[in-house]
């Protein structure tokens, strides 16, 4: 890879986002407005005094966390759907550029949209309901990366499927994120979900890292057991999922289907 083509094309990115006020809203709005709606909730349950439940503790890391995965995701697919829509998506592979450079600036761009998330909902949170998140301790940064491992590769899957079906398939660039949030354990321990889905949602790693925050956050310990879980899960999805990416770019070329990807 080139860090030249990379860098250009973050730089690229970067340009849009500071002239374009939808891009924007996506990055603050929705997530300002999640966090507002769980936070009063937060703030209605800890007054029905439910016997030491700190719901603003539980709910309000539980939203921030799930809005870290949520921006990862939508970098790598939004990124992707933006060439599609604008008809861009031949030109830039008719360049130089590798498709893991092309990759490679989206899970930048993903840093960057993460990061302001972050500074935002973290102060927000803060301020309005006096939810620190760095009460988790050193156990935030390898929790973070794991989220957004973890998102990079749904957007991988959701880019491998438009690829392979067209543009008729891309609500699905938000929808896997949707249908791994129940079996993740988003708001609530692995615990409430029925017996025999436990297994499979230990499978995922954004569930070792929603059960880890809450151990972190209840017990004040580093949940090492959970970290590792979420990595090795981690591990096993990127793979999979990089490869399934990178046979569906090599289907389309092949079949000359690229064009076709923007009609």
């Amino acid at each position: 890879m080139r860090l030249h083509r990379i860098s250009a094309l973050v730089i690229r990115h970067l340009y849009l986002y500071r002239r374009s006020l939808p891009r924007i809203m996506d990055i603050v709005y929705w997530p300002v407005m999640e966090l507002l709606l769980w936070g009063f909730l937060s703030a209605y349950i800890e007054k029905l005094d439910l016997g030491g439940f700190n719901a603003v503790t539980v709910l309000l890391g539980a939203v921030i966390f799930w809005d870290f995965l949520d921006q990862s995701q939508k970098a790598v697919s939004i990124a992707f759907l933006e060439e599609v829509w604008e008809k861009n998506f031949l030109n830039i592979f008719v360049t130089p550029l590798r498709v893991s450079e092309f990759l490679a600036s989206t899970m930048l761009i993903g840093v960057v949209r993460l990061i302001l998330v972050g500074i935002v909902l973290t102060a927000l949170a803060f301020v309005l309901y006096h939810f620190n998140l760095f009460a988790l301790g050193f156990a935030l940064i390898p929790f973070i990366l794991n989220l957004f491992l973890f998102g990079f590769s749904l957007g991988l899957l959701a880019n491998a499927v438009i690829l392979r079906f067209g543009t008729s398939a891309q609500v699905l660039a938000w929808g896997f994120l949707v249908l791994v949030q129940p079996f993740s354990a988003v708001f609530y321990p692995v615990s409430a979900l029925p017996t025999f889905l436990q297994p499979l949602a230990y499978l995922l790693p954004s569930t070792h890292v929603f059960e880890g925050m809450r151990e972190a956050l209840s017990t004040g310990s580093f949940a090492l057991t959970h970290l590792w879980g979420a990595i090795a899960a981690n591990a096993v999805v990127f793979v999979a999922l990089a490869w399934f990416f990178f046979r569906m770019f090599a289907y389309v070329k092949r079949e000359g289907k690229l064009l076709k990807l923007e009609g």
